[in-house]
């Protein structure tokens, strides 16, 4: 039995922020029903890259929903979608703050309504506060957020992060929030009302920052691939590429220093984290000066037997390929329609030791394709009084 078997969610989501927080559900069992425009459905299936005219994008991020194409301003559709709200343990949205009130959905009408059910809501600025109504997608939040102002190297323009953090980390955030209602609920018996900002949640994830900022009055500004607090941590340059060192504290630092033989342990500018970091750009030049003679894969061998935390910089393909992650079943083949393509999507990061690992995953649903087994389970299951 998975965690949340005989939940239920209505996703209401699309592109990427709730979308990634209910495959999430979906992956400790949630029932996840998309509730889709007809039509033309999640705005993801309109991305590339494409595979026989199907998107990898949606494939990865909505295997094994189901999907029912509702228009919520139909009286016909409006009448599936009450009863399908009267089953439902969650429903998640992600329009700006007001729309779904506007359809009769808002907060406050269904909870009087269904007083068990969890509402909520994604969006770019949450709920309250004077930009509520702005739009924004990820690279808004990035920028506005401050997670821009420390991305790149120092003197360059600023860049966003290469995944797209402000919706994921907000969709990871709403996915905890409505675990924790979930719980409240079975002690309590009422559902809650769940409001994350993907604003919010891009300062949330800024430990180094923030507590830079508030201690010295003065904003970090982009260190490239250098940690800001924490030196040796960083890119170094082998004969081939680029070698990962992250020695953490002073006894790596040591533990370092005797792998590239460097006589520096005890120099005052290099024996505490804090002179290291004050001496980063001497200490990185010293470093370079052994590492450049060897290629990435000698620097490995010799870091990993000392017990250094160590990595060459991977390309996905690289990393689809990687031995660790294959065996924690993190690369998984998505079962294709009949007659569909194939595509590879993510495994569930999160082992539980009562939640079987699977060794495929469902297909992401057709738009609409789950149309007529949703409206048959409906007459099947009597309506909640």
């Amino acid at each position: 039995m998975a965690p949340l078997d005989g939940i239920l969610i209505l996703d209401l989501t699309h592109v990427l922020a709730g979308p990634f927080c209910t495959q999430s559900l979906q992956d400790l069992g949630a029932r996840v029903i998309k509730v889709e425009r007809p039509g033309t459905g999640d705005d993801t299936r309109a991305f590339p890259p494409f595979v026989a005219g199907e998107s990898a994008y949606f494939a990865t991020l909505n295997a094994g929903k189901q999907s029912i194409a509702l228009d919520l301003k139909a009286e016909a559709d409006r009448a599936i979608f009450e009863r399908l709200l009267a089953r439902a343990d969650v429903l998640v949205e992600n329009y700006r703050p007001g729309v779904m009130a506007r359809l009769g959905y808002g907060w406050d009408m269904l909870h009087a309504r269904h007083p068990r059910l969890i509402y909520a809501a994604v969006s770019g600025f949450g709920q309250t506060g004077p930009d509520a109504q702005k739009p924004a997608y990820d690279m808004v939040v990035q920028a506005r957020g401050g997670v821009m102002s420390i991305t790149g190297e120092s003197g360059g323009p600023p860049v966003r992060v290469g995944a797209s953090i402000g919706d994921i980390v907000a969709g990871m955030y709403l996915a905890q929030g409505i675990l924790a209602a979930l719980f409240q609920r079975q002690r309590t018996g009422e559902g809650a009302f769940v409001d994350v900002a993907m604003l919010d949640a891009q300062l949330a994830i800024q430990e180094h920052a923030l507590a830079i900022a508030s201690a010295t009055g003065v904003a970090p500004g982009p260190t490239g691939a250098r940690h800001p607090t924490i030196t040796p941590f960083s890119t170094f340059r082998a004969a081939d590429g680029f070698v990962v060192i992250a020695a953490g504290n002073d006894a790596m630092f040591v533990r370092l220093c005797a792998v590239l033989g460097l006589d520096i342990a005890s120099d005052p500018r290099f024996a505490t984290n804090a002179a290291r970091c004050e001496n980063h750009a001497l200490l990185k030049r010293l470093i370079e000066t052994v590492t450049l003679g060897q290629p990435v894969a000698h620097w490995l061998a010799l870091l990993d037997a000392a017990g250094l935390p160590t990595a060459r910089v991977q390309d996905m393909l690289e990393v689809m390929a990687d031995p660790q992650l294959r065996a924690r079943n993190m690369i998984l083949p998505v079962t294709p329609h009949p007659g569909g393509p194939a595509f590879t999507a993510p495994g569930n990061p999160i082992k539980l030791s009562t939640l079987p690992e699977p060794a495929v995953l469902p297909p992401a649903p057709r738009l609409d394709g789950d149309r007529a087994a949703i409206l048959a389970w409906l007459d099947e299951t009597q309506d909640p009084a």
